[in-house]
């Protein structure tokens, strides 16, 4: 086949390698660009509404009915070993350890990461970005930085509503629906829960998934291409590769903390 004459290879290696060392660039210009985002409050207050208070519903919804599921799975499971009253350590420790961050992340993912990359991208294909430059305003430290912080802040403040609401929605079911006992539901869970191991790694989760997942979707918005199918086709990859960072890194933590 035509497609695989050495040359083609060798110049789909080579582009790869460089859309790799762009990104790489921008990443790292990302992150450089803390300290001058953080003398701009107002930017990344901004982004920190948009980004984290509008997916807040459906955060809140989804941990919800989360912590209502984990107390029926959790029930059913441990009454066939009389330990009923763990309900509330299982399902605190489901939620701050794995579904909070991962579940979170996966719905940001798919409300904010994709309204991230619509927008930059819009831009991109309305010339906007080129009319910056053309003005000598440098849209990476304007426009991404911002919205790239801006994700990374609000990603763990989400993931903590979600544990709280899940909480509370197995408590619900647990204690109000099932009738296990008040007292040994929160009692079992503030003696079970560890602060700094078990919440502690679910934050630090937390923030990378939000690194990731923003950094994707900026990305992708950036380089889409100035048309409404590249857009959509950049929105598509955002949704995508975002899904697949944060199952993958999901597996690379949970590893590294167990181990440690």
């Amino acid at each position: 086949m035509s497609w695989w004459r050495p040359t083609h290879v060798g110049y789909a290696v080579r582009t790869k390698l460089a859309d790799v060392g762009m990104g790489a660039r921008l990443f790292a210009r990302l992150l450089g660009l803390f300290g001058d985002v953080m003398r701009r409050p107002g930017l990344v207050r901004d982004q920190v509404h948009f980004l984290g208070n509008y997916s807040l519903s459906i955060i809140a919804m989804s941990g919800l009915f989360v912590g209502f599921v984990l107390a029926l799975q959790g029930y059913n499971v441990l009454q066939l070993y009389g330990s009923a009253n763990s309900l509330g350590l299982v399902v605190t420790l489901g939620l701050v350890r794995e579904l909070g961050p991962v579940v979170t992340a996966l719905l940001f993912a798919g409300r904010a990461g994709t309204s991230l990359t619509a927008e930059i991208g819009l831009m991109r294909a309305g010339e906007q970005l080129s009319a910056m430059e053309m003005m000598a305003v440098d849209p990476v430290r304007r426009i991404l930085a911002p919205r790239f912080w801006g994700g990374v802040m609000a990603m763990p403040l989400l993931a903590l509503v979600f544990n709280a609401v899940g909480v509370i929605g197995g408590w619900l079911v647990g204690v109000v629906l099932i009738g296990v006992d008040g007292g040994a539901f929160w009692g079992q869970m503030q003696s079970g829960v560890d602060v700094w191991k078990d919440v502690g790694n679910g934050i630090v989760k937390s923030l990378t998934f939000g690194v990731a997942v923003t950094f994707i979707a900026v990305l992708q918005g950036f380089v889409a291409k100035p048309t409404p199918e590249g857009v959509s086709r950049a929105t598509t990859r955002t949704v995508v590769m975002a899904s697949l960072s944060v199952l993958g890194l999901d597996f690379v933590l949970t590893a590294l903390m167990f181990s440690i």
